[in-house]
């Protein structure tokens, strides 16, 4: 399981014309579920993203994390973070889960989510539908965490 975070001061997703997450500062997730993971997988994920430390204290350093802060989470399925790019001009996705095995997992960490930092400060994307996704990224901060 991979998750793309990056530390953002605004962001929101939208489907068909209707924005359905929005958060103010905090951390966009684009969330990759491969074929092995599972539920242990998608739960490890979850506590190191809200625990990661990738905003600043008091000093200026990278020393608190998202639960420190109470900041916001989003989280948005990601298919294509579970593509082999090793050769070619042309993304494999043999890595990937199964669309119904990857929404059980993506609905798994959301829960999760919401159950440690509280239903209003967790947004989503929808699973399998046409995303746009805007953030104003802050830092620039970005991070590859995977399990």
């Amino acid at each position: 399981m991979k998750g793309l975070i990056q530390r953002v001061s605004e962001a929101s997703v939208t489907v068909d014309n209707e924005r359905i997450g929005v958060i103010q500062t905090g951390l966009v997730l684009l969330l990759g579920v491969e074929r092995e993971d599972d539920a242990s997988a998608a739960r490890k994920l979850c506590r190191r993203i809200l625990t990661y430390r990738v905003f600043p204290d008091e000093q200026g350093r990278m020393n608190r994390s998202l639960t420190d802060t109470g900041g916001a989470l989003l989280v948005v399925p990601q298919f294509t973070l579970a593509a082999d790019t090793a050769s070619g001009t042309r993304a494999g996705f043999s890595r990937a889960a199964s669309p119904e095995s990857a929404e059980t997992l993506y609905q798994l960490f959301v829960a999760e989510a919401k159950a440690s930092l509280g239903g209003e400060h967790v947004a989503e994307g929808r699973f399998g539908a046409d995303m746009q996704v805007q953030l104003i990224n802050d830092g620039p901060v970005t991070f590859l965490l995977e399990v």
